[in-house]
């Protein structure tokens, strides 16, 4: 178990995502069942609010949608996972000294304009 937090411990730990998500697909890609893919989505009722989180490679993605009197994307909230790393990497690089920062900043990989979205 890694529970140093440092650079070589997030690596090793994305490495072990990465072969999970591997072993996961070829899982799913075995059992997938029989029948349509797709199915057909119409415009949401009047006013009417959703919700969703999705786990990206960052962490999780969370969009909140509100329609209007139409049917209309009225209002939308999107939280990007860098949003709460950041608050990580300052953890991190306590105790660093300053040329190590690049290091660790670019071991966190962040989003800096939240292109996960």
């Amino acid at each position: 178990m890694l529970i140093t937090g440092d650079v070589h411990a997030r690596t090793k730990v994305r490495i072990d995502e990465v072969r999970e998500s591997i072993r996961i697909i070829r899982m799913l890609i075995k059992e997938i069942p029989e029948g349509k893919l797709t199915t057909p989505v119409s415009l949401p009722s009047a006013e009417l609010a959703g919700f969703s989180a999705v786990e990206g490679w960052r962490g999780e993605i969370i969009y909140w949608l509100q329609a209007g009197p139409e049917g209309e994307v009225n209002r939308c909230m999107v939280r990007d996972p860098s949003s709460l790393n950041w608050l990580g990497l300052e953890r991190a690089i306590t105790g660093n000294i300053v040329p190590d920062f690049p290091l660790c900043n670019k071991s966190f990989n962040q989003s800096y304009s939240g292109h996960d979205l």
